[in-house]
């Protein structure tokens, strides 16, 4: 495994996760946008519990949930005859739930902020509900999605606690880029967690400056 193969992992994870979140995300974020529920305040603690709790603390309950013995991870073995725990299944599935209120929060915040004698006139001229979220409001909430994905994929590629209690460390497997740092470090390969180290935070200023711009860009037209 080459000294940049758990960055690549990473980011393989980060994307997957991201994809993932924008797809399942959107429906949560547009229902807590939009719902008057009583359940709302139940359901906005469960999407932001993963920024309050420890990672060790989620990790530990997720791997006890994706072990072999698990109620996902059970059904997993029997229907696959392989655990999700220590694989990139169980990874993807774990940052899915680390990362889940970093893709929705932006998502409902611009949600919330569309007029809502837009979507009343869509649905005026005779456009479904489901019409007018693809049509309308996906369109007009875009700096949502991609602030949602941009803090997604950055938040899961510097993942560890969770991803050391559920992937463990196995080199191109589960060996992503955070708990390689951590390796060179315990080693004293200070050169190689620098490296590392670097990469990301190069990537992380490049991502970041490249939304700021776009985003900047999209409020002066």
């Amino acid at each position: 495994m080459t000294l940049y193969g758990p960055f690549w992992l990473s980011a393989q994870l980060a994307l997957v996760t991201t994809l993932i979140l924008l797809v399942a995300g959107a429906p949560v974020a547009w229902w807590l946008s939009q719902t008057e529920s009583r359940f709302k305040p139940l359901v906005q603690t469960v999407v932001a519990m993963p920024i309050v709790l420890p990672p060790t603390v989620l990790g530990f309950y997720l791997l006890i949930l994706l072990g072999p013995q698990g109620a996902i991870g059970g059904w997993w073995v029997q229907l696959t005859g392989s655990a999700l725990t220590f694989s990139f299944t169980g990874l993807v599935i774990a940052s899915c739930i680390y990362s889940l209120p970093f893709a929705v929060q932006p998502m409902q915040t611009a949600f919330e902020a569309l007029p809502r004698r837009t979507l009343e006139r869509a649905w005026t001229l005779g456009a479904s509900r489901l019409d007018a979220f693809f049509s309308v409001a996906v369109p007009l909430s875009l700096r949502g999605f991609v602030s949602g994905a941009v803090l997604a994929f950055a938040h899961t590629l510097g993942e560890f606690g969770v991803v050391l209690m559920v992937g463990g460390n196995i080199p191109g497997e589960t060996r992503v880029v955070s708990i390689a740092i951590y390796d060179h470090v315990e080693t004293l390969d200070y050169s190689a967690a620098h490296q590392l180290s670097l990469l990301l935070l190069a990537f992380a200023f490049v991502v970041l400056l490249a939304t700021f711009a776009w985003n900047r860009a999209r409020v002066a037209r």
